[in-house]
């Protein structure tokens, strides 16, 4: 086990580092483009993966990415209110969503299955609602951030600006899971995914504990949304809201395995790799077909690799090492 742990450890730090280096490596732009996506979307998988792992498993976090997104992206074009500024309007949003959803499952004892469909529903209602008011936020065609290159808008000459902010953002996601696994949180979610009822009667206080996760998933989801769109500069319900996005984010969190503090982030380079190959390989001739393939490869992860790709390589290599040492 200290084998397997230090493994899970160096692991990660050797991946940051890697990160880190990168853009003064690559001359490209376009990819240190796509590494920022990536890395965008490994942010938002992980906050995803935090209520995940304990059994609150959530199809509706795209209204958390669409309300992060939409608020800035509104007060900026409306009313000239800096993005700097109306990130945090989107976080208190999004919170306060969380915040009303969450208890209402959890005090009616909504779980698992149910628990996922009531936010699939709602991720559908925030898309029907943004397609409602498209007079305001443009509908299906979705809305343009107004350009002004100015820093105090979050808007910066050098796009590796949004490179190590979304680099640093999933740098405090993965401190937050490591910080989560060393305190008593941890086994009081454990313990309320075993048996809420069992855990409620040792005293852990459940509905406490699930909504601390819920609106820290939400707010951090919210804040990937926010950058997202400072980012690319363009919302739509298609590409940062709705089931689609939502199922998108849990695809990308339990390919790469959700156990796994890593698992969000090669989920999400496997996946929006995937993507931009099949979208510069094949343009629009078979629209949809890197969903097909990755549908299909994620229930052949399900049936022969439930942990994910880094959670499964985890245990190999933990195995490994172990036999290693025992022989020493």
């Amino acid at each position: 086990m200290q084998l397997k742990s230090k493994f899970s450890l160096y692991g990660p730090m050797l991946v940051l580092i890697l990160l880190i280096i990168l853009p003064f490596v690559i001359s490209s732009s376009y990819l240190t483009h796509i590494v920022t996506l990536i890395l965008l979307w490994s942010f938002v998988a992980t906050a995803w993966a935090y209520m995940a792992r304990f059994g609150m498993v959530s199809l509706g976090h795209g209204v958390f990415l669409g309300i992060g997104a939409y608020f800035p992206t509104l007060m900026f074009n409306y009313w000239g209110v800096t993005p700097w500024i109306g990130i945090f309007v989107g976080l208190a949003v999004a919170i306060g969503v969380a915040a009303i959803l969450g208890y209402t499952c959890f005090r009616f004892g909504l779980l698992g299955d149910y628990f996922a469909l009531v936010t699939l529903a709602v991720a559908e209602v925030s898309a029907l609602v943004i397609m409602a008011l498209r007079e305001i936020t443009g509908g299906s065609l979705g809305y343009t951030l107004r350009s002004t290159g100015r820093l105090a808008d979050m808007q910066f000459a050098d796009k590796r600006v949004f490179y190590f902010m979304a680099l640093i953002l999933l740098i405090g996601a993965m401190y937050i899971w490591r910080r989560i696994d060393k305190s008593p949180v941890r086994l009081a979610l454990t313990a309320i995914e075993e048996s809420d009822i069992a855990a409620a009667s040792l005293g852990v206080s459940v509905i406490r504990y699930k909504m601390m996760i819920t609106l820290l998933s939400a707010a951090l989801t919210a804040l990937g949304g926010s950058l997202y769109a400072q980012y690319v500069t363009y919302v739509s319900p298609d590409t940062i809201a709705g089931v689609g996005v939502s199922l998108s984010v849990c695809f990308k969190a339990i390919l790469g395995g959700m156990f796994a503090v890593l698992g969000p982030f090669v989920g999400s380079a496997i996946i929006v790799s995937l993507e931009e190959y099949v979208r510069i390989s094949l343009g629009t001739s078979f629209l949809g077909l890197s969903q097909i393939i990755f549908g299909v490869s994620l229930l052949l992860m399900i049936i022969f690799m439930p942990r994910g790709i880094m959670g499964s390589m985890s245990m190999a290599v933990a195995k490994r090492l172990n036999r290693i040492s025992a022989r020493h």
